[in-house]
C-alpha cells in the first residue's frame, strides 16, 4: 500500500464539537492501526492548544489516495470494506468505555433532532418509516465493539479504484456495530451493498435496521447544516437517503 512518507498533513479543528477530534486520533489509532488491512493516519505530534487557537491539533503522516464516486471504484469495494469492518471489530477493546456518540446504545436520544431535520427536508413520510423502524429494533446485547463511526466517501481513500486508506478517526469509539454498517448507505451503491451484507452476514435483520437508523441520522442532520456551505458532505448526505429510500418498494 502505497504512501508518501515524505510528507505531512495537520489536523486543525474548526468548531467546538470537534475540538477533542485530534487527541482521539492520537489516542486511539496506535491502538488499531497494526489490525488493520488499509492504511490510516499516523500521528506524529499533538498540539496544545493557546490562546491564538483554541483546540488540541495535530500532525500526521501523509497518505497518498483519493476520495471517490461509488461508481468509479472496484466492483470488489463493498467487500473490501466489509473487510475493514471485520478487522476493527475483532480489535480487544480494553477497558475502552461505551461510546456517547454514533455507536451509542440508545439511538432515541437523538430523536427530536432527527424529526425536526425530517420536517426540513420536507417531512418525507418514508423517511419517518425507516426511522420509526431502527427504533423499534431491539438494543445491541453484545459486546462493544470498535467503530470508525463515519465511513463516508470523504474519509475513504483509493488508489487505482482499489480502497487503500482510512482518515478521520475522529470519531472512533467503542459501541453498536450498527454504526458501522451505516456505510452500506453512506458510500456504497446497490451491488456494493449486496456484497458488503453477504459479507457481514453474522448481523440480524435489527442489527441491519439500526444500521439504516444511523445513516439516516447522519444525513437528514448533515444536509440541512453542509447545503449551503460543503457540497461534498452535501451529496454524501443526498447519496445516503438516495440510497435508503430506494432499497425498498413504497
Amino acid at each position: 500500500m502505497s504512501r508518501a512518507t515524505g510528507y505531512r498533513a495537520v489536523r486543525l479543528p474548526r468548531i467546538e464539537w470537534a475540538g477533542d477530534q485530534a487527541g482521539r486520533d492520537a489516542a486511539t489509532l496506535p491502538k488499531l492501526a497494526p489490525h488493520l488491512p488499509v492504511a490510516v493516519p499516523e500521528p506524529l505530534e499533538l498540539g496544545e492548544p493557546t490562546e491564538n487557537y483554541p483546540y488540541p491539533w495535530s500532525i500526521v503522516r501523509w497518505l497518498s489516495g483519493d476520495i471517490a464516486p461509488v461508481d468509479a471504484v472496484a466492483g470488489d469495494t463493498g467487500i473490501r470494506l466489509a473487510e475493514v469492518v471485520q478487522a476493527l471489530q475483532k480489535i480487544d477493546t480494553g477497558d475502552e468505555p461505551w461510546t456517547t456518540y454514533r455507536g451509542r446504545l440508545d439511538l432515541s436520544t437523538g430523536d427530536e433532532d432527527v424529526r425536526r431535520s425530517i420536517a426540513e427536508l420536507g417531512d418525507d413520510p418514508r423517511l419517518v418509516a425507516v426511522w420509526e423502524e431502527a427504533l423499534s429494533a431491539p438494543w445491541w446485547t453484545g459486546p462493544g465493539r470498535w467503530l470508525h463511526a463515519d465511513l463516508h466517501r470523504g474519509n475513504l481513500l483509493f488508489t487505482g479504484g482499489e480502497l487503500t486508506g482510512v482518515i478521520d478517526w475522529g470519531a472512533a469509539g467503542v459501541g453498536d456495530p450498527a454504526a458501522d454498517l451505516m456505510t452500506a448507505w453512506l458510500f456504497l451503491g446497490e451491488r456494493g451493498r449486496e456484497a458488503f451484507r453477504r459479507e457481514l452476514r453474522e448481523f440480524d435483520d435489527t442489527t441491519w435496521a439500526r444500521a439504516r437508523g444511523w445513516a439516516l441520522h447522519l444525513a437528514v442532520l448533515a444536509l440541512p447544516y453542509y447545503r449551503d456551505t460543503n457540497p461534498l458532505l452535501a451529496g454524501i448526505a443526498r447519496h445516503t437517503l438516495g440510497q435508503l429510500l430506494a432499497e425498498r418498494s413504497w
